[in-house]
């Protein structure tokens, strides 16, 4: 039996409507799911179930459907090779409720583009919930937009961000192909007009 606490304002979205969301997930990960709905507390029972691994699947499922990820984005990690990276922005932030807000808009950017832009250029979902950033991803891109984030909580500019995002496409395409190999190091282009933007206003992420 594994245990999961999620804010209960997620707790519907675990549940989906006349619980559809629940059973999809109780189906194929062969578990039983248990929700609390007065403290969100959420236990998953994979007693009956053929693959010892489901059981942490679902974790992981329930997981990320807490930390904003919709259900369909979050059942990519059935996948055997795709995983579940939780950052705390407190520890780039300290405690300070305006550091932590400050942070989080610095990874959503104006308008959700910085977290858009991480998507499209790493293949990886990436959620910003409360005081935390959500990654969904393979090796590869787990290892590109966690980067990238890190990179923003830790000061780095949009730009320099950016270009990293840039070079790593040339990663993508290699593993596409079926080939992975380490970054190796490159010249970093010159600036870009297109990744000289810097951000503007707070953005506001909405979970999914």
């Amino acid at each position: 039996m594994y245990y999961v606490r999620v804010p209960k304002d997620r707790v519907a979205v675990i549940i989906g409507r006349d619980g559809g969301t629940k059973e999809m997930i109780e189906k194929r990960a062969d578990v039983r799911i248990f929700i609390d709905s007065k403290d969100g507390e959420v236990s998953i029972d994979e007693s009956e179930s053929k693959d010892p691994l489901n059981g942490m699947k679902a974790v992981s499922i329930i997981r990320a459907i807490g930390r904003g990820f919709s259900p369909e984005k979050a059942m990519r990690l059935m996948d055997d090779d795709v995983y579940l990276e939780i950052i705390d922005i407190r520890d780039f932030s300290g405690k300070k409720k305006n550091s932590v807000m400050r942070l989080r808009g610095r990874v959503i950017g104006t308008k959700g583009k910085t977290r858009r832009l991480i998507e499209e250029m790493s293949g990886a979902e990436v959620s910003v919930y409360g005081n935390t950033v959500g990654i969904i991803g393979d090796f590869l891109e787990m290892d590109i937009a966690k980067n990238a984030v890190v990179m923003l909580l830790s000061g780095s500019e949009h730009s320099t961000v950016y270009r990293y995002l840039e070079r790593r496409r040339m990663d993508i395409k290699i593993a596409e192909m079926g080939v992975y190999y380490e970054e190796r190091e490159r010249p970093e282009p010159e600036d870009d007009e297109e990744y000289d933007e810097e951000y503007e206003e707070m953005g506001e992420d909405e979970p999914e």
